[in-house]
């Protein structure tokens, strides 16, 4: 305070400036100092990251881009409350009711400043982290999207409680009086947003019991719900289905219906029924035969899994035979291109026994009798 003062008379006496004049320029040089910094400021972090960036580790680029622009923010933080107080100083007397009340004001406004930008720098860590460690090529983890996630949203919601608590202490009110105002009205709000409240731990829920990940394919046979999970939320899931329409479900839908999740099934079937002509019956067993040893040699069936390939059904036109066997593989559209290589063949098989894939037909028998008097009456005719 004293300093301040001795600054004020020196430049009104040696450079002859009036109050007015001198605020000004106190204002312009802190001001001015400020830019400085802050310029250095991101000079140093441009540096540092062209330095960081041939490290292999991935944190300290994390740290990196979470402190940076909250650093910036800081210094212009101080810098203008440095201004604002130094030039109410100037202006007015130590002890008048202004120049009280706006270094009275700057005191919290710095300290809530100050407490906004540490959450922020917190806030930004934990968002560049989860984007890392979903990255395929970013940080490897044991970790799946879903949970990484989970983490990511509940350490920002527990900064975002924390912070607005030790907000509400700084402007000096107290905690505990809000604590037990909470406690009080969580009654009353708990009823107005039970929806709300049912969504949020239907999404806790997902996330504990995990039927489900971000990527899965799900469907469920008591909704009209099915594709693929774009992101799970605190109240509502997003799906993409099939026709890339995306499908928002509340999350309190889950608790209450079944939900199929085929991305996790471990094989892929193919169950396919087959029919050959009635004339065709005496090659029928060594066409059997041959698609079951042609099923147990192929590379891309599991012989571990049920394999059948039986006559099943005399059927109206056919002698009908199935089969039943699982792929190694769960993908979709490998699974389809060894289905078409396996029907295909089947129907080689059975056209080398000089056999026939059966379509429907009909046949009509007359007696003798009647075909001399359909021929008659054409001839009346």
């Amino acid at each position: 305070m004293q300093d301040i003062t001795a600054l004020e008379n020196w430049l009104t006496n040696y450079l002859s400036l009036g109050a007015q004049s001198v605020w000004l320029l106190v204002v312009f040089v802190i001001i001015f100092i400020t830019l400085l910094c802050a310029l250095f400021a991101r000079m140093f972090f441009n540096k540092l990251q062209v330095q960081l960036q041939k490290t292999k580790n991935q944190w300290d680029d994390i740290l990196l881009h979470a402190i940076r622009r909250p650093m910036i923010f800081m210094i212009w933080l101080l810098g203008g409350s440095l201004a604002v107080f130094t030039g109410s100083i100037v202006v007015n007397d130590v002890g008048s009711d202004s120049n009280q009340l706006l270094v009275s004001l700057m005191e919290p406004v710095r300290k809530v400043g100050f407490i906004l930008l540490l959450a922020w720098f917190f806030v930004r860590f934990i968002k560049f982290a989860e984007i890392k460690l979903i990255d395929p090529s970013g940080i490897k983890t044991s970790l799946d999207h879903t949970t990484v996630s989970a983490f990511g949203k509940l350490l920002r919601l527990s900064i975002y409680i924390t912070v607005s608590l030790v907000v509400l202490q700084s402007l000096g009110y107290s905690v505990a009086g809000v604590m037990a105002f909470g406690g009080i009205g969580g009654i009353a709000v708990g009823f107005a947003a039970k929806d709300l409240l049912a969504n949020f731990f239907g999404g806790l829920m997902i996330y504990m019991d995990r039927p489900f990940k971000v990527g899965d394919w799900i469907r469920s046979p008591d909704k009209n719900i099915e594709g693929v999970v774009e992101d799970i939320g605190w109240r509502l899931t997003r799906i993409r289905t099939f026709d890339k329409r995306p499908l928002y479900v509340p999350n309190a839908t889950f608790t209450s219906i079944s939900v199929e999740n085929p991305s996790r099934m471990s094989n892929r079937r193919i169950f396919e029924t087959f029919g050959v002509r009635y004339c065709d019956i005496d090659t029928l067993s060594d066409i059997l035969q041959d698609v079951r040893s042609m099923l147990a040699a192929h590379p891309d069936i599991d012989n571990n899994q049920m394999l059948m390939v039986n006559f099943n059904k005399m059927a109206e036109s056919s002698l009908e035979f199935f089969v039943y066997t699982f792929t190694k593989t769960t993908d979709w559209q490998r699974f389809h291109q060894i289905k078409e290589e396996v029907l295909f063949k089947v129907a080689k098989i059975v056209e080398q026994h000089q056999a026939q894939i059966a379509f429907p037909t009909s046949t009509v028998q007359l007696q003798i009798d009647d075909i001399e008097g359909l021929a008659l009456q054409g001839v009346k005719e």
